[in-house]
């Protein structure tokens, strides 16, 4: 008998089963609880993942491939740690989804098809760490996601690749460099329909340059927002005032390259690819300004809700309608400026009091500064 649910669907994701579904599915739910614009879908919880590793009798030996492995070299290479790596997800995808929870999971898909009116809807299939998006480490990026999953079997087959994805190179290295035991980080995984993206990308809610809160800072780039996320692409950048809704700054990069659904002979469905962008979109702003503060008072909603800093990922979704089209992927707390009081003494004035003040207006009533 499991101690919790096989999948549980976002919109009634309960908090005490947050700890189950790992930091992306958790916040996927709770934004959207909170009536935020979210795609639907289910979180796979960390249930499955525990009885398919109890099942293969392999958690001894992936403690032995990882830990022991790590601890007897002197110096970790990349290409050692390739190795550990590689040796590793051989080990995650020999095990088998327990039969109860592949039923369960069925069903649920069956479920997301018919309430988006599409036989195999196509989904998204993401990772979702026990140990990722908390307020002291972000691993994204870390772990894997796959688009355009079309049809039951493919998304079986891409939650095993994403419980592998627990042991890539970069994720091994990330626990080991911060004193994570990689025998106690398990996997959720996320399964969400798709959006069909006209343009993709990130935002933060304070400027990660300088760590300004005053401003939303968006990076946008055509298709999916893969090619923002990864680097592949050098985004546009705008910068938005929270207070006065203003576009205070705006840089329009070359975006030679695109992850655009592509049509392959021979395939039953389109696939995700990187295409080259058509020369008259290459300079052309991704977003229209109408979009770019939709997104940047998305981006303030769920800073408010969550009452932190956020880092989101957001899409414009070609298949809504214009005006309510913009759609949150994830939000999760920012790392970095978040974290660093405001520095003793440090010059302050009456404007800047009373911007605070506004921006910052739980802080204000506690009485207390923000982390």
């Amino acid at each position: 008998m499991t101690v919790c649910p096989t999948a549980v669907p976002f919109g009634s994701l309960a908090a005490d089963l947050h700890p189950n579904v790992g930091g992306k599915c958790a916040s996927l739910g709770t934004m959207s609880q909170a009536g935020l614009p979210v795609p639907p879908g289910f979180a796979v919880t960390t249930q499955v993942f525990v009885d398919a590793k109890d099942a293969s009798g392999s958690r001894e030996q992936i403690a032995e491939v990882v830990d022991a492995e790590l601890d007897r070299l002197a110096v970790v290479t990349q290409d050692a740690l390739e190795r550990v790596a590689a040796r590793a997800r051989e080990v995650v995808m020999t095990w088998e989804i327990p039969q109860e929870h592949v039923t369960v999971i069925r069903g649920m898909y069956a479920d997301l098809c018919e309430l988006s009116g599409v036989d195999d809807v196509p989904v998204a299939v993401r990772s979702s760490s026990t140990a990722e998006d908390s307020p002291d480490a972000s691993f994204a990026g870390e772990h894997d996601t796959y688009l355009w999953v079309c049809g039951i079997d493919e998304v079986l087959d891409k939650i095993r690749r994403c419980w592998a994805s627990l042991y890539t190179a970069r994720a091994i290295m990330y626990r080991h460099e911060r004193g994570y035991d990689h025998t106690r980080v398990d996997m959720a995984v996320a399964v969400q329909k798709m959006v069909r993206p006209r343009a993709a990308g990130v935002a933060f809610t304070l400027d990660p340059t300088n760590g300004d809160r005053s401003g939303i800072c968006i990076d946008a780039a055509w298709g999916f927002g893969e090619s923002v996320v990864s680097g592949d692409v050098t985004p546009d950048n705008f910068l938005v005032d929270k207070v006065m809704w203003t576009i205070n700054r705006r840089t329009i990069s070359p975006k030679t390259h695109a992850h655009q659904l592509t049509e392959i002979d021979g395939a039953p469905h389109p696939v995700v690819s990187r295409v080259p962008v058509p020369e008259d979109q290459v300079h052309v702003p991704s977003l229209t300004d109408e979009e770019i503060l939709a997104i940047a008072r998305l981006a303030r909603a769920a800073e408010k809700h969550y009452g932190c800093p956020q880092d989101i990922e957001w899409a414009v979704d070609d298949d809504l309608p214009a005006g309510e089209d913009a759609v949150l992927l994830q939000a999760r707390p920012e790392t970095v400026w978040s974290k660093r009081h405001h520095a003793v003494g440090a010059k302050t004035d009456a404007l800047a009091s009373i911007v605070d003040t506004l921006l910052n207006p739980l802080y204000a009533k506690r009485g207390s500064q923000p982390a």
